[in-house]
This record gives C-alpha cells, sequence and structure tokens, in this order.
C-alpha cells in the first residue's frame, strides 16, 4: 500500500475519533411557547441536530458534550419559566472526568445539575433526576436558606 494513502487513512481514522458530537441548544434562547432544548418534554433528537464540536458550527469547541439542568420554584423566573436546559460542547469540566453528573442548590433556591460524557450524542440523554427529586431539592434548598437566615 502507498505510504502516503496510509497516512491519509490514518489520519482521517485519528481525527474522528478525537472529534465528538454533542447536541447543541438552549432553552433560554427557545422562543416563547416553544421547547426545542428538552426543558419540559423529551429531548427530539429528529428535531435537533449533534454538531462536531470542532467545528465552525460549534458555539464552544471541546471535546465532550455538557448537559446542564437548573430548576427553581415556579414563578422564580421573570418570564414564568422555572426549568432550563443547555445543551453544548466542553473543553474543561468542573469534576476534570467525563460521565459524570454533579448537582447543587444555589444560594437562590436554583437546583442545578451538569453532566459531562465522551460520546456522540450523549448529551441528549434524559434527566438523570426525576423532576419530583429535583422539585424536592429545591424545597430543601429554600427551606435551608429560609433557616439559615433565621438563625443568624
Amino acid at each position: 500500500m502507498n505510504p502516503t494513502v496510509s497516512l491519509v487513512i490514518l489520519s482521517a481514522l485519528f481525527s474522528s475519533a478525537l472529534a465528538v458530537r454533542c447536541y447543541q441548544c438552549s432553552s433560554q434562547t427557545d422562543p416563547k411557547g416553544v421547547d426545542n432544548c428538552g426543558a419540559y418534554k423529551p429531548f427530539n433528537v429528529s428535531q435537533n441536530i449533534a454538531i462536531d464540536c470542532n467545528s465552525d458550527e460549534s458555539h464552544m469547541p471541546g471535546t465532550f458534550c455538557v448537559k446542564i439542568v437548573q430548576q427553581s420554584p415556579r414563578g422564580f423566573i421573570w418570564d414564568g419559566r422555572w426549568r432550563q436546559v443547555i445543551r453544548k460542547c466542553g473543553s474543561v469540566a468542573k469534576t476534570a472526568v467525563t460521565g459524570v453528573c454533579s448537582w447543587g442548590v444555589y444560594e437562590n433556591g436554583v437546583y442545578w445539575e451538569e453532566c459531562y460524557c465522551g460520546e456522540n450524542g450523549c448529551n441528549s440523554a434524559p434527566r438523570s433526576v426525576s423532576i419530583a427529586t429535583s422539585s424536592l431539592l429545591c424545597l430543601l434548598g429554600a427551606s435551608f436558606l429560609a433557616m439559615k437566615r433565621y438563625l443568624v
């Protein structure tokens, strides 16, 4: 086999192994009444296209996929939304590894969850925490903040 052809085939295989395709959307940019990013309804993979994280289409170049979910008590966010989802490429994970999720509650009572994964289209996955569980976490966070104010 010609060495040049071998080199081209090897470089194509190597570059495709490094490139990951992720879904890229944000419920913040959805028009009112539309849920393209899966904040309230299941994420529709046939309605969205996973993009190459190292292409010009990517808002942020990266080597893995990220899914961020934020949820707060109803009516907290001024436009009436109380849940938001962001799907994107990532280059730096807070956990320094992929295949994991981290979560918590901000001081204002908003529950957040960030999941990192390294397979093509992996940020299309359904919620890893149910709405009931995350609502409970929001309630616990708000209760904690209320108790903290009264104790101080």
